[in-house]
């Protein structure tokens, strides 16, 4: 009978999203960028407020949104698909 041996314990390594992102990328500026900026000075309207229903996951933010419309228009990416 053939013995089954086990994977290498210490083939694994961790990393994270921040590792892996270059210091001068575009997406840093843009996560920056949003976060520094007032939405509602803007003018959007969000439906995190009472408009949305209370039933089933909660609706992401609104900056998140607008961070990746703006990576996309910076990448010249006009497909949601492709996005």
């Amino acid at each position: 009978m053939p013995i089954i041996n086990g994977l290498d314990r210490h083939q694994l390594t961790f990393s994270s999203l921040e590792a892996t992102i270059a210091t001068d990328n575009d997406v840093r500026f843009i996560d920056v960028f949003i976060d520094k900026l007032d939405l509602q000075q803007l003018g959007v309207r969000s439906l995190t407020s009472s408009d949305k229903k209370k039933e089933g996951r909660s609706s992401f933010s609104d900056s998140l949104f607008l961070k990746l419309y703006l990576y996309a228009y910076l990448n010249g990416i006009r497909s949601s698909r492709k996005l």
